[in-house]
């Protein structure tokens, strides 16, 4: 089995959509970013590649790219899992943590889960996603950003 650990963050502004998960959130400030900034996913991607010994997005997807600029995430995951496909193991779960203050999350995880499950081609009961605060501790308790952290088991075939 290989495990892989993903980590990203992305700065509140002013004029951007808030996407996470695929789901866009009702909220006064999006995610900067030069793709549309969906930190869990880029997370999920990350460890995904982590596991796979094949680096991170920046490698994959730069950003100085014109392709990605404003890229869909999830279209970007389903490229990551084309890599898992022609490897020698397969996607057993992923737990991933996004950190934010504001908005409250609860009410949009079940669409999160559903939109990384069915672009990943797995059961919802393989991705897990939480929220928290940090109690208003640092960046993301300050409303300044969010982050995200992701881990993912791949089993050999």
């Amino acid at each position: 089995m290989r495990i892989g650990h993903g980590y990203d963050v992305h700065r509140l502004t002013e004029g951007r959509k808030l996407i996470m998960g695929g789901v866009e959130i009702p909220y006064s400030k999006g995610l900067d970013g030069h793709s549309d900034a969906d930190v869990l996913v880029h997370a999920l991607m990350d460890a995904l590649l982590g596991a796979l010994a094949l680096g991170d997005i920046g490698q994959h997807f730069p950003d100085t790219d014109p392709e990605y600029k404003g890229a869909d995430s999830l279209k970007l995951l389903d490229k990551v899992c084309e890599m898992v496909d022609d490897s020698d193991y397969v996607f057993s779960n992923a737990d991933m943590t996004i950190c934010c203050q504001a908005p409250k999350l609860a009410p949009y995880i079940m669409q999160m889960r559903s939109n990384i499950a069915e672009t990943m081609g797995c059961d919802i009961g393989q991705i897990s996603i939480k929220a928290t605060t940090e109690e208003r501790l640092g960046f993301t308790g300050e409303g300044l950003g969010i982050s995200a952290t992701a881990v993912v088991l791949l089993e050999e075939v």
